[in-house]
């Protein structure tokens, strides 16, 4: 079967409406109403909308706003306060310590925010004035910020992964575990990255040495709400059936109200329900936006058969499950960067899922590549996420920033081809 380039008309719709500066929501939404209404209209435009409404109703969904609001209110309840000061406890004697800070923050608070925004916004603040304080470039501390979130997505309990078990209809708590391996190599490649820069401009560390062997247990003590509890009790308890993912970011938010307000008492209601229930709305509406949305044009997809055509296609390119990994990554990277992340993996998942099937390749396995891609895709241009949120924040010029980020990607990529060439990993 072949296509006309009447049926195609909606691909490249989409970019150009992108491009001439439409959020990519509506690209897709208009796209794909263009082609029920004008190109073909043999299908009932309720039909359409029964299927908006239909993306909505998943129950596994409840899990984003839960973990998205989770992490809100670990920053206003002062959890992830007590992070970092365990972060610069155990990597502040490092050369570059601020900087290896920086990093090892980004991989604990994805067990907590799950989003490379939020943290990238929230280190921006907290954490780039003091690097500049203590000798750091702005590029430097605004690329490594940018850089290090790249991770927090891929370690449960990530939006992205949730997103991708709704896609692939794969089990939420064994595509938690999945992820756990790859942020802690995505997160260790940039603290080596971080240590052989600091080393070359001679970065200060932010303590003279390791402290003494009864201060870290002590900070690990302080901090353990966050640390260890929160992450790996959510994780085991979906492990061992006591809750779903989704009752499980419920979970999540009412253990971060208890310790933010009677362990750490940091939290006031007055004060910060407003702003909690606010940045709870603003993430929430912007991912299951453009969740509906590529459901809606994943539906013009199998409307004109296209999964069925690329997988018939690329098998007939190879036949070979690493040759069609790399060209995932090279699909993923390139279309990463002109996509927002889950728009890009609300779209490629249904197109090559079926063929990873065929080839042998597991779920997770192929899940795993496409998410760290899509996140690499976030730091350099033209869409770049968290390169315009970093900079909007820390007011850093973009050619400056891109100067310092460029080692980064480099180690990131390295750890994906490791990801895809090592299933076990």
């Amino acid at each position: 079967m072949t296509l006309t380039f009447t049926q195609l008309i909606p691909v490249f719709l989409v970019f150009i409406l992108y491009f001439a500066g439409l959020p990519i929501v509506y690209a897709l939404f208009g796209s794909t109403f263009f082609y029920f209404l004008v190109l073909d209209p043999s299908t009932q435009c309720w039909l359409l909308l029964q299927k908006v409404m239909n993306s909505t109703q998943s129950f596994s969904m409840l899990a984003i706003p839960f973990f998205i609001m989770s992490g809100s209110v670990m920053n206003f309840g002062g959890i992830s306060d007590k992070m970092m000061d365990f972060c610069e406890c155990v990597t502040g004697h490092m050369r570059g310590g601020l900087a290896q800070v920086n990093v090892l923050l980004s991989m604990l608070m994805g067990g907590c925010s799950g989003s490379a925004n939020a943290d990238c916004a929230m280190q921006s603040k907290m954490l780039v004035p003091e690097m500049e304080k203590r000798g750091y470039s702005k590029a430097f501390s605004a690329a490594i910020t940018a850089a290090s979130s790249a991770a927090t997505p891929v370690i449960p309990p990530g939006v992205n992964l949730i997103v991708y078990c709704l896609i692939a209809q794969a089990s939420l708590g064994r595509t938690f575990a999945a992820g756990y391996v790859p942020g802690i190599l995505m997160s260790l490649s940039m603290m080596i990255t971080v240590a052989i820069i600091a080393k070359k401009r001679n970065y200060p560390t932010t303590r003279e040495k390791f402290p003494p062997a009864k201060v870290v247990p002590k900070q690990a003590r302080d901090s353990f709400w966050g640390l260890l509890f929160f992450p790996f009790g959510i994780i085991l308890g979906m492990r061992f059936g006591m809750f779903t993912p989704s009752e499980g970011g419920a979970v999540a938010v009412l253990y971060c109200f208890v310790i933010g307000k009677l362990v750490y008492k940091r939290l006031s209601f007055r004060k910060h329900f407003v702003p909690i229930v606010l940045d709870t709305i603003a993430g929430t509406s912007s991912v299951v936006l453009i969740m509906v949305s590529a459901s809606v044009f994943g539906q013009y997809m199998t409307w004109i058969n296209l999964p069925k055509i690329v997988t018939t296609a690329v098998l007939n390119l190879t036949s070979n499950k690493y040759a069609f990994l790399m060209l995932t990554n090279v699909i993923l990277l390139i279309m990463g960067m002109f996509l927002e992340g889950g728009a890009a993996l609300m779209i490629i998942t249904p197109l090559l899922l079926p063929v990873a099937r065929s080839l042998g390749i597991g779920v997770y396995h192929f899940g795993l590549v496409a998410i760290v891609n899509i996140m690499i895709d976030g730091i350099p241009p033209p869409f770049c996420s968290m390169m315009f949120t970093t900079c909007g924040i820390t007011k850093c010029p973009i050619s400056d920033f891109l100067k310092e980020v460029w080692p980064f990607i480099v180690c990131l990529i390295l750890v994906l081809l490791l990801l895809t060439f090592f299933p076990t990993l």
